[in-house]
């Protein structure tokens, strides 16, 4: 009796299907690229999504700390790190601030009762 679905042009002597002839190839419409892929028409840049609305900046004068400038500009100066993380690119340490550099100060509400003085009693 022969197996079902077979015919014996395509069988072997064991009665198993015979795909002896059967032949794959792979073929696509995609054209072929250069041996070296072109990038010189990529662009990079990068933004963020943090506003920096209200953001001001500071030059630090002679006698300055971070707290003192935290407490002039937010009202408190246990804000300094709020100043210093969003200058890390130019202090390595809190204590270590220079006249003349220039600082960014985050926006931030007051927590005091709104006063706009400098550390050196200045109006800002």
């Amino acid at each position: 009796m022969k197996p079902r679905g077979t015919t014996p042009g395509n069988q072997d002597r064991t009665g198993k299907p015979d795909f002896g002839n059967v032949q794959s190839g792979v073929s696509s419409t995609e054209q072929v690229a250069s041996s070296r892929p072109d990038f010189s028409n990529v662009q990079s840049s990068v933004t963020s999504t943090e506003e920096a609305v209200g953001e001001r900046q500071y030059t630090v004068q002679r006698g300055d700390t971070l707290s003192h400038i935290a407490k002039a500009h937010y009202g408190r100066a246990s804000q300094w790190s709020r100043i210093f993380e969003a200058n890390r690119d130019q202090l390595e340490d809190p204590d270590r601030i220079q006249p003349g550099q220039v600082l960014r100060i985050p926006a931030a509400t007051r927590e005091d009762d709104g006063g706009t003085t400098s550390p050196h009693g200045d109006t800002l």
